[in-house]
């Protein structure tokens, strides 16, 4: 008999990197920057399986060597989104999270916050993760993706730009970093992946606002906890110093 699992992760892995050539085998204090990640989502409590979904077999192996459970898929994907939706095509599953894979600085209970939110009855069929900026050159940053909601939690709107927009110089607003996790129901995996491509995905490459677009509302849940995903080699070497200064307390 098939087992059925309430909630598994999945780290779509790929090898090649347009802003940083194959970095998810580059080494961050004697340890690949997949081997962080993975090892910080293992360290969640919700998850009832953990697999890394890779396009390379050297992925592959790496994953092997530090005991990861990885499954080889097709090199022609698009999205990490398409990636799972192969790896989990055979698995019986009611929660899906899409855990970024160069995001080496990850913390369980965000794992753990967001899977909760998905349990919780209120038949949420996607949840992502925000939290406070709280640093003045990540609101600029096009890299730190920002995000807006309502009150009651729910996405407005993401962008590469600072939202929202101060007019007059003496206003005041709190700015939210988006986190590159979602946890999905099995089915709206599938109606997202199906989804056609928006403009305003076009526009930002956001592949989240595909689904406001098509008019889905989105959870977004709150953590005090920030993350530091990897796009460039200042990055990496701001994760190592972090990672280092945690070696030495």
């Amino acid at each position: 008999m098939e087992t059925k699992f309430n909630v598994i992760g999945v780290i779509p892995a790929r090898y090649e990197s347009t802003r940083l050539e194959f970095k998810l085998l580059r080494r961050i204090c004697d340890k690949s920057l997949l081997q962080w990640t993975w090892e910080n989502a293992s360290a969640s409590h919700s998850l009832d399986r953990l697999i890394i979904a890779c396009d390379h077999v050297d992925l592959k192996k790496e994953a092997e060597k530090f005991g990861a459970e990885v499954v080889l898929t097709s090199v022609d994907h698009s999205s990490g989104t398409d990636r799972i939706a192969e790896a989990v095509r055979d698995i019986d599953a009611k929660i899906v999270l899409n855990i970024q894979a160069d995001e080496p600085l990850i913390h369980h209970s965000i794992i753990d916050r967001l899977a909760q939110e998905m349990l919780s009855g209120q038949e949420l069929v996607i949840a992502t993760v925000k939290t406070k900026i709280n640093q003045d050159d990540e609101i600029n940053n096009p890299n730190v993706v920002k995000v807006v909601t309502t009150r009651e939690d729910y996405a407005i709107y993401f962008s590469r730009f600072p939202i929202p927009f101060h007019r007059d110089e003496n206003s005041a607003s709190t700015y939210y970093k988006h986190l590159g996790i979602y946890a999905y129901t099995k089915d709206f995996l599938y109606t997202f992946k199906n989804l056609p491509v928006s403009s305003l995905e076009c526009a930002e490459k956001l592949e989240q606002l595909r689904v406001l677009e098509a008019g889905y509302k989105i959870k977004v849940v709150e953590t005090q906890f920030d993350s530091c995903g990897v796009d460039t080699e200042d990055d990496l070497y701001k994760v190592e110093s972090l990672l280092s200064k945690r070696k030495n307390i």
